[in-house]
Formats: C-alpha cells, structure tokens, sequence
C-alpha cells in the first residue's frame, strides 16, 4: 500500500506540472459566456498561471505525508485547498444563478455527512493522529468555504465549493486502513478443561519431557510431569529453523497454583489454575511463542518475545510493551523490563521513568533490578562487582552504591526484595542466610542475631 501512495503523489505532482493552454482557455470561456478580450484575457491567464503556482507548492507538502503516512487525502488536501483559497479578479457569471444555487445545496450536504461521519469515527476509534488531522482538514476547509464563497464571483464560488466538497467528503471518507490487532482471547471466562487434560490443586515438583522428539510415540516421557502424573495439554517442544526441538515454555507461579504453558492443541499461550484455563494469546507460530514470567506472586504474567504484553490477572487487563525483550521486575507500582541495549523502570501504565545501559559481562553473573512497592526506589545489584546500586525512578539519579560484606568467607548470592517494613533483603551464597542491608552504608544485619 506504501508504494501504491508514492506512485500516486508522483503522479498528482506531474499532472499539477501540465501548464496553461489555450484549449484551458477555450473551456473557460464556454463554460462561462465570457468574452475574453485583451483587456480580460490577461487577468484569466494570471489566475490560472497563478492556481498552478500554489497547486505545485500545495503538493510539495502533501506528496511526502501522503507517501509517509500511506494516507491518500493529503493529495487531494494538496490539489483542491488552492481553489478554495484563490478567486478570479473580476466578475463572472450572474451572481446568484442557478448552477451556483446546486453547488451550494451539494456542499451543504456534504458537509454535513461529513461533519457526521467524523464525529462517528472519532467516538468509535478515539482520537489519534491521523484521525485528529482529517478532522482538523474539515472544520478548516468548513470554515474557509463558508467565508469565501459568498464572496466569489459566480465561477470562482462554483470552484469553492467543489473543492471545498472533495476536501471534507475524503477527510471524512479516506481514513488510513489501520492493521488488525492481534487477536484478543477468545474467551473472557475460564474455559472447561477438554478430555484427556490433568487437573492440579498445588504445584509442588515438575519435570520436562525426556523424549519429546519423539511425536509419534504415546509414551510418559513425552509429557511434561506435574506433580509426578503426565500434564499432556502442555506442549512439549518447539520447532524452529534447522537444529533439534527446543522445549515448549512451562512456567509455574511463585505460590504454586497456577501455570502459564503453550497448549499442545491449539498452540495458544494460556494461564491454567484448579478453575479451569484461560487463553492469553492467539494461535501461534512456534516462532513467535514468547518467553512466560510471572510477578507479583499470581498476580502478573509477562509474556517476553518480539515486543512484551503483561496481563493482570485479577482485571485481565494487557498492558503492551512493544520495544521490551524481558521483563525482570513488577509490581503494582511500575515494570522493570529490558530491550537488548536499555534496562528501563517503567510505571504501572507503561510510562518510561528512567533507563540505563544494559551491560553484559562475559563469564559474569547478569546483574539483577528489584523495584519497591511503592515504585520510590529501583535496585540493581551489579553480579560482577557485586555491588548494590540504588536509583530514584522519579529523577533517575544514582542514590548509593555499597558492597556489603558478608562475615566469613561468604559472599552475596541475590536480591530478595523488600520487607513489609522497607527493608532491603539479601542472601548468602555459601550459608543460605538471609540479611537486611542498608542500602546507604552497606550494613548488614538480622534480627535478632
């Protein structure tokens, strides 16, 4: 469609080049009953010379956004805005006639629908950019035939209104084909469980499949194992381009009573709990199957591939993340998520707050991003250094950076998050001991120790 566009403003642009002739001048005077004479013919020829002038200058705007943006009523906005803005100097025609009378009456009611059919598309589809410019192009176009026609002589005020008639009738009607959402899920109640699915109450072990390359073969090791019983509704692998089978995503909530998989039958990423399941995504290539998190306990699942959407699930509402590759931290107060070259603190309604370079260190541990409740404060604990950097989202300055020392030979293992309390926890790698750490001087401590 994009190069159907250009090929129409290069074509707009050559018609506009086509000079003044005499044939032009001939029809002129027939369609008017105007004698041309010396003292007339001059002032005709400037107002044509003159039309072309500006349409070419009109059109040197238009042609670019109407290849840009793929919209098709910027060309005619370039092509007929002159005639509506420029009259002929002397008088022509009876004022009031009759021909003048069915132009007025035609403009009137296009305008009109118009008016209508805007007002209609911007209510349905909300405002955007697009739709927000051809209703600016009509009540502008509105406002200049009204205030100019009256004016005209007869000729001239006929041109008005044509133009100003094919400029709001294709704002109105030449609206953008926007592309098709992807598709929502189909249902908004759990869906029963089909024949052949397990059920689960608590998640408490789980297993791959051992043998999933082998589809043809009905045996146990194909399946994944939840709890120790095959979970067959789960795919087991994916297929990409050349090379084995990968596994199929599987990922279990942190309280254990829900799973997000990718179903074997209708290849839909969906969220299954002891009520039932429920879709989260439409039909997918293996492709494009993205990575599933959960967050917030149950709450929040994220959906990680070629852009990210996290969906609530006590609202069900989707939040989407077109740029973010992997989402690290969430909570009702804002989204932590990376692109590949940005780490990025996002709040709740997917509003940038800060970012930083996302760094990758060969043979290091990737560093880790905990956001607290209240989304005040962002902590990223660098696994190569391991030190503890604390940030404020609200300006993105650099708060403190301490190294904690553990006692002994141990040393820090990760971030545990925030206490109820607004204590920072973290743990040892060798001892398994969880501390409180002062983000300000580095001090740990635990309680009642």
């Amino acid at each position: 469609m994009m190069t159907i566009s250009w090929v129409a403003a290069a074509l707009t642009v050559l018609a506009a080049f086509v000079p003044v002739t005499r044939e032009q001048l001939t029809w002129f005077a027939a369609t008017t009953g105007v004698t041309l004479t010396p003292a007339n013919a001059a002032l005709v020829v400037e107002h044509f010379v003159g039309l072309r002038r500006w349409r070419l200058i009109s059109l040197a705007v238009a042609a670019p956004l109407t290849g840009f943006t793929d919209d098709l009523f910027y060309l005619v906005l370039g092509w007929c805005a002159p005639s509506v803005l420029r009259g002929l100097p002397f008088s022509v025609g009876e004022r009031h006639g009759r021909r003048e009378l069915i132009y007025r009456t035609a403009w009137r009611l296009a305008l009109g629908a118009a008016l209508a059919s805007t007002g209609f598309t911007l209510v349905d589809q909300g405002v955007d950019g697009e739709l927000l410019a051809h209703a600016a192009a009509v009540v502008i176009a509105a406002t200049a035939v009204s205030g100019l026609a009256a004016k005209r002589n007869s000729w001239t005020a006929r041109g008005c209104y044509l133009s100003g008639t094919a400029i709001v009738l294709c704002g109105a009607l030449l609206v953008p084909i926007k592309a098709a959402p992807a598709e929502l899920p189909e249902y908004t109640m759990p869906r029963p469980l089909y024949v052949g699915m397990a059920m689960f109450g608590e998640i408490e072990r789980i297993a791959p499949p051992t043998c999933a390359w082998r589809y043809y073969a009905d045996e146990p090791c194909r399946s994944w194992q939840v709890n120790g019983e095959p979970f067959p509704q789960a795919a087991t692998y994916l297929i990409g381009k050349g090379g084995a089978p990968r596994a199929a995503p599987l990922r279990v909530s942190p309280d254990g009573k829900a799973v997000v998989y990718l179903d074997g039958r209708d290849r839909r990423m969906v969220r299954q709990d002891r009520d039932g399941i429920r879709p989260l995504t439409g039909r997918l290539a293996d492709a494009d199957v993205p990575t599933p998190t959960f967050a917030g306990q149950n709450r929040y699942v994220a959906l990680s591939g070629d852009g990210a959407q996290i969906i609530d699930t006590k609202t069900w509402d989707t939040l989407r993340l077109p740029d973010v590759r992997q989402v690290h931290d969430l909570n009702a107060s804002g989204i932590v998520a990376s692109t590949g070259t940005d780490v990025i603190v996002f709040d709740a309604a997917g509003k940038r707050r800060m970012s930083l370079t996302q760094r990758k260190i060969k043979d290091a541990p990737d560093d880790t991003y905990h956001l607290r409740a209240d989304g005040r404060r962002f902590v990223v604990i660098r696994g190569h250094e391991m030190r503890v950097e604390t940030y404020d989202p609200r300006t993105g300055a650099r708060l403190s950076a301490v190294t904690p020392a553990f006692p002994g030979d141990d040393f820090l293992d990760v971030g545990l998050g925030w206490t109820k309390q607004g204590d920072f926890l973290v743990r040892g790698y060798d001892t398994e001991r969880t501390y409180h750490l002062d983000l300000t001087t580095g001090r740990l401590w635990r309680p009642g120790k």
